[in-house]
């Protein structure tokens, strides 16, 4: 459901809703921004009290958010996670132990390893591999940067032939962005290179919500212009100059985004590079994403 359809949809459930929250809704997917914030849209669901909400089962957290306190203590991590509430998580790295081991703590934990982010260009067997002992359903590229628009050609093709070969494991293969994919060489965005070099049949997309608003991407433009491959996104917020803050801590407007892109979205993810109190920050994302209502 996208384009067109996807407005169909919202505009049914606007009906439900009445002719008054109907015009709310309207204008606020004709207002909102990349940067948006409280004044985008007005009435209940502009300050969260709409209908929709996450469902818990789609809350995730990325774990290299707490790779300063994995490293520390892994056992007592996990399970400080899987006191907050989390039975999803994202992984970027198994902190010295093997995919056998690591999932055991997982499994101890009641935790699911839904997702990675792994790279295409060493062992893809053992990637793979890995990846199927750790039960993960999807695994997505987290970076990747290139001089020239021949470069991010090239990547593409060897990333949709990695994500045929992953999705022959049953574990789709996607794209994490940045902000630099959206900055145009020659007039070009890398973005558009790697969407239009990869068969949307096998390679995904997981929007950073983030670092597309620092890229000037609208997120919902994005989604839209991309949908139905976008089933992931990382949820972390900034301020109006930029810094990265917890989700719902900053300018970001969260409620609209996800209320104008709810259709086929798997995650939401948690995530803040560089926190100061990395469980702080979990328990937050998680308090954050089970509250809000858009």
């Amino acid at each position: 459901m996208c384009g067109e359809e996807a407005e169909q949809f919202h505009s049914r459930r606007a009906l439900l809703r009445g002719a008054a929250t109907a015009a709310v809704a309207v204008g606020a997917a004709v207002a909102l921004p990349g940067l948006a914030n409280a004044s985008v849209s007005t009435g209940a669901e502009a300050q969260g009290h709409g209908r929709g909400r996450v469902p818990v089962d789609k809350i995730s957290i990325q774990l290299y958010s707490l790779r300063t306190a994995l490293q520390a203590d892994l056992p007592g991590t996990l399970s400080a996670l899987a006191d907050i509430g989390y039975r999803k998580v994202e992984l970027a790295g198994t902190y010295g132990r093997t995919a056998e081991e690591f999932r055991g703590l997982l499994d101890k934990n009641h935790i699911k390893a839904t997702s990675t982010h792994v790279g295409i260009d060493g062992d893809l067997d053992k990637t793979i591999a890995d990846a199927k002992v750790l039960g993960n359903t999807r695994a997505n590229v987290p970076w990747a940067n290139f001089d020239t628009i021949d470069g991010w050609k090239q990547f593409a093709g060897r990333m949709d032939t990695a994500a045929r070969k992953f999705r022959q494991a049953g574990i789709p293969l996607g794209y994490h962005n940045h902000a630099h994919e959206f900055a145009a060489i020659d007039g070009v965005r890398p973005y558009d290179v790697l969407t239009r070099n990869t068969n949307p049949r096998y390679v995904h997309l997981e929007i950073d919500l983030f670092w597309a608003v620092e890229g000037g991407m609208d997120p919902v433009s994005l989604y839209r212009q991309h949908c139905p491959r976008v089933v992931q996104y990382h949820v972390k917020d900034r301020t109006a100059a930029g810094e990265m803050v917890d989700p719902g801590k900053g300018v970001i407007d969260f409620p609209a985004i996800f209320r104008h892109t709810r259709p086929h979205l798997a995650e939401y993810i948690v995530e803040h590079d560089n926190p100061t109190d990395p469980l702080s920050t979990a328990q937050t994302g998680f308090t954050y994403l089970r509250n809000v209502r858009f």
